[in-house]
């Protein structure tokens, strides 16, 4: 009798083991936000004096593990905080292979920004805080906060505007570093 209720405490205290061991299969590493230039791209047929407009983008990059052999699908959610102001977005990434040094990445188009701003300069100092979630099968798996003196889930608890945030391939950036970031699954329209 007394082995069956020692059996049943040790099955208890393996549980949260195995739940753990499943959730640290994915982890974020790094959360990096940084100012950056539209890309130029050279080529004939462009007749205009200054066909460039050079606008600075915030660019969102993440660093990120995975200890699965592979991954179908990974969401990776952002959630970024300028002038009080809250911007979400998320892609979509497939065919996520095992790796501690995996890269997704979302922009902020220069518009949006001087938008937000109201005139005052783009700089990093005008990103308050930025949150990331990973996202397996509809589940969170692992979430980061570039401000520890931030609540978790800070963005929760405010108003976010969806929509204003491009992935990769929304971007001019997207023939760039291909290999560097995950591949992002197309849209379906």
């Amino acid at each position: 009798m007394n082995k069956i209720p020692a059996l049943f405490c040790g099955l208890l205290m393996a549980l949260p083991v195995t739940l753990r061991a499943q959730q640290q299969l994915y982890k974020i590493d790094k959360v990096t936000p940084a100012i950056i230039q539209t890309p130029i791209f050279q080529y004939q047929g462009d007749q205009r004096q200054n066909p460039y407009q050079i606008g600075k983008w915030l660019e969102i990059e993440v660093q990120f593990e995975s200890a699965a052999e592979y991954t179908d699908e990974i969401t990776v959610r952002y959630f970024v905080m300028i002038n009080k102001a809250v911007l979400s977005g998320e892609v979509t990434h497939v065919n996520v292979a095992k790796g501690r040094e995996l890269y997704s990445v979302m922009y902020v188009p220069p518009q949006t920004m001087l938008r937000l701003l109201v005139g005052r300069p783009v700089t990093i100092n005008s990103v308050d805080g930025v949150g990331v979630q990973l996202v397996v099968k509809g589940q969170i798996v692992y979430e980061m906060n570039n401000r520890p003196d931030f609540a978790a889930q800070w963005w929760q608890s405010l108003q976010q505007t969806p929509g204003l945030m491009l992935n990769k391939n929304e971007t001019p950036f997207a023939p760039l570093y291909w290999d560097r970031y995950q591949q992002i699954k197309p849209s379906e329209h």
